[in-house]
């Protein structure tokens, strides 16, 4: 399946893709079940799952693509992979474009942050110059070029976060320069008003994304004021992390009063993580049915 196609296909629609963020195999597979057209692994979500840990940047390169390749091997809709700053040179920059592609990702987003990165709605944030930034999307152009010529794809997802020290100006400059080199989808993060988020959807040409963070800086608007704004994709990328905690917690503190919390029944349960469908296939082989 052609992931990258599909993803054009769902870009070139007149309308923004509600785009629910997931942090491992199984969310993005409740992501599909629930009919949603595509997903996208959250760098701070994922860091949060796999090492307990803030998006800090302490996730390397091998432990973020290897949460990418087993959410796109337990999904298939297209999966777009945070790619952070590429993890280096821009040479680092052609490898993480080209693992990520290998991982089955249909997007990798490639970042202008300094390293080690931080989440977009958090302080302490800084850019790399005008020149490194240009050099990490040119790079990764330059690698889907070459995946293309042997066969492969996947698009690029150019991220800026120069509104926060640089002002939006900046951002929206540098974000027409990622699109001049040949970025697909750009990614302008963390306008802090409708008014800048106009502003970077009538300078800036292509697909763009918004970033609606509950509580964070950029306002969250309801999807039609999104596509009436400019928006082809909002991702939300702590819905499910923050309602998955917030169950957990009060399930753990009713456990320990000794009431039982209301859960999903283990019929569903079973169904969505899809014990159902193993029993299906393995009925077809004799040695199968003792399991």
């Amino acid at each position: 399946m052609n992931h990258a196609k599909t993803l054009r296909d769902l870009l070139a629609q007149d309308t923004c893709h509600i785009m629910p963020c997931c942090f491992d195999a199984l969310s993005a597979k409740l992501i599909q079940q629930e009919g949603y057209d595509l997903t996208f692994m959250s760098g701070f979500a994922a860091s949060a799952s796999r090492i307990g840990a803030p998006d800090l940047g302490l996730m390397s390169y091998a432990e973020v693509v290897d949460q990418a390749r087993n959410i796109a091997d337990a999904i298939s809709i297209p999966l777009i992979a945070d790619g952070d700053t590429g993890y280096g040179n821009a040479m680092n920059v052609r490898r993480t474009v080209a693992g990520f592609a290998k991982a089955g990702c249909a997007s990798v987003m490639i970042e202008d942050q300094l390293a080690p990165k931080r989440c977009g709605h958090t302080p302490g944030k800084a850019v790399v110059s005008r020149d490194e930034a240009f050099d990490r999307i040119r790079a990764a152009v330059d690698e889907r070029e070459a995946l293309r010529a042997r066969g492969g794809d996947i698009l690029i997802l150019a991220r800026t976060d120069a509104r926060h020290d640089h002002g939006l100006g900046e951002a929206i400059d540098r974000a027409a320069m990622f699109a001049e080199l040949g970025a697909d989808i750009l990614f302008v993060e963390a306008p802090k008003t409708e008014a800048e988020m106009r502003d970077v959807c009538a300078n800036l040409p292509g697909p763009k994304m918004a970033n609606i963070v509950e509580g964070g800086a950029t306002p969250d608007l309801p999807n039609a004021a999104l596509h009436d704004i400019g928006y082809s994709l909002a991702a939300y990328p702590l819905s499910l992390m923050a309602s998955a905690m917030q169950a957990m917690v009060t399930t753990l503190r009713a456990m320990r009063d000794d009431a039982r919390p209301n859960q999903m029944d283990f019929t569903d349960l079973r169904a969505r993580i899809g014990f159902n469908d193993y029993y299906e296939t393995s009925d077809q082989y004799a040695s199968s049915k003792r399991d």
